[in-house]
């Protein structure tokens, strides 16, 4: 290939962040000329795939630890997830997306109480939400609620619905985006490109424009934006982008149990420990007859979990320097961080892990045993973290690196699934703006915000800190 074609936008990655924000250049902007590329031979083959990640449109109701400010934004992203996929045809909506019930559950009287006060701090935002005392539980979730017909002793306390669309296949969502592109590229003067098996080496500036060295050769674009997760860092600091900042790629696993649940119950996250969901059980929209649970915690030095070699750019963008380490020392010493990185490690020890993570896992159904639970081989994916290398703190959320100039490299760990539409978003706009691009506003508030105070989403959330979980008890 030569450079005889400019793209006005080149987007790299064709998961299901990457593949939402070519579908929203296509869908809403007058641009002519877009591509994608993407180093698997198809869409979601990473962390977008069923199998590596937990399968959860996330409302602002599921993570403990968002505030209320970040469950109204993440809200409105799961939101645009659902109405993207409710008007599609019957048939492509019901291989996206699921309805199921889905709570978060508090054991004991200090989480119990915790989510008392959270159900009344956030009822108002989200008018759909219950809470569930013991009985409600067990009508919804009696795996939870009983143990061998009687009720389980501990104090239970839960928020959440017995009907919502929770759990999506975004890997499905993703070939679904692609496949409308395909479609809106046989529009009169579009070009709208999808190359697969397609790996880039390096991206250079050539002018105004970027330059892309590809295994299929040059590729030229007006702007580009890379959604490669943690090689999203590896290419920002290739171009001299992103030194602020080292990446931490923690690997989650999970274990299955037979059909012990109807849907999805999370666990009340301590705001002092990993800044992950705590362990859940989730009915597997893939695996059928099963509940699966987890994620775990392994700080792995590979980008990709089954993939050996990415474990030479971990090293790249971890650049271990004195600075690093004392920040890496920083977090380590933290007990509770550390005693999640030692629990991540034992959860991969054959033989003993089953029986150390039983009890996690009992949490939630307290009548399962080790011999009903066994590790799921092949599932769990890789969420980068970055570290902020001059505070030595973790940065929580999405992050952008940009020059402000025609690129964008995109960090999005959990839940970057449930945010792509948004993050394409904010990206479809930027480029529109440098390019002089028109934006469809009308359709794209039409198909992708109207309606989703009426769809099955609510929520429950409460300011985290770790003085009002305190407070609770």
């Amino acid at each position: 290939m030569t450079l005889s074609t400019k793209y006005d936008c080149l987007v790299v990655g064709a998961g299901v962040t990457g593949t939402a924000l070519l579908y929203q250049l296509a869908r809403f902007t007058d641009l002519k000329r877009l591509c994608l590329v993407e180093q698997c031979d198809s869409v979601a083959q990473v962390n977008s795939h069923a199998h590596n990640n937990s399968q959860t449109i996330h409302c602002g109701d599921l993570e403990t630890s968002y505030n209320l400010e970040k469950a109204r934004a993440v809200r409105r992203t799961g939101a645009m997830v659902i109405n993207y996929a409710v008007k599609l045809a019957a048939r492509d909506r019901d291989r996206i997306i699921f309805s199921m019930p889905k709570m978060v559950l508090g054991v004991g009287p200090v989480e119990s109480a915790y989510l008392r006060r959270r159900f009344e701090t956030f009822k108002d935002l989200f008018p759909r939400m219950q809470l569930l005392e013991h009985r409600a539980i067990a009508d919804i979730e009696p795996n939870v609620a009983l143990v061998d017909g009687a009720w389980r002793p501990e104090e239970i306390v839960a928020t959440g619905t017995p009907d919502a669309y929770c759990a999506v296949d975004f890997a499905a969502l993703a070939e679904s985006f692609s496949h409308a592109c395909v479609r809106l590229d046989r529009v009169a003067d579009r070009q709208i490109t999808q190359l697969f098996s397609t790996s880039v080496a390096s991206i250079t500036r050539d002018g105004p424009d970027y330059v892309l060295d590809t295994n299929r050769g040059l590729l030229q674009a007006r702007t580009v934006v890379v959604c490669a997760g943690g090689h999203s860092l590896v290419m920002a600091q290739q171009m001299g982008l992103g030194h602020d900042y080292a990446c931490l790629p923690m690997a989650g696993s999970f274990y299955f149990a037979p059909e012990v649940l109807n849907g999805k119950v999370y666990r009340v996250q301590d705001p002092g420990r990993l800044p992950f969901a705590a362990v859940h059980g989730d009915h597997d929209i893939k695996a059928s007859g099963k509940t699966r649970f987890g994620p775990t915690a392994l700080m792995l030095p590979r980008l990709e979990r089954r993939n050996r070699s990415t474990g030479r750019e971990f090293f790249q963008v971890l650049r271990l320097d004195h600075q690093m380490a004392v920040a890496l020392w920083d977090l380590i010493k933290a007990p509770e961080l550390r005693n999640d990185l030692l629990r991540g490690l034992l959860d991969e020890v054959p033989g003993l892990n089953r029986r150390f993570f039983i009890k996690e896992i009992r949490k939630i159904v307290p009548s399962l045993t080790v011999a009903d639970v066994t590790y799921a081989e092949g599932f769990g994916g890789v969420r980068p973290l970055l570290v902020d290398r001059s505070t030595g703190r973790l940065r929580m959320g999405e992050t952008k690196i940009t020059n402000g100039d025609g690129i964008i490299f995109n960090m999005a760990p959990s839940p970057g699934g449930t945010g792509c539409l948004g993050s394409g978003e904010a990206d479809m706009r930027t480029v529109a703006r440098r390019l002089g691009a028109q934006i469809d506003e009308q359709a794209f508030e039409r198909e992708l915000l109207m309606g989703y105070e009426d769809t099955r989403v609510q929520s429950v959330e409460d300011d985290a800190d770790p003085q009002a979980f305190a407070r609770a008890g």
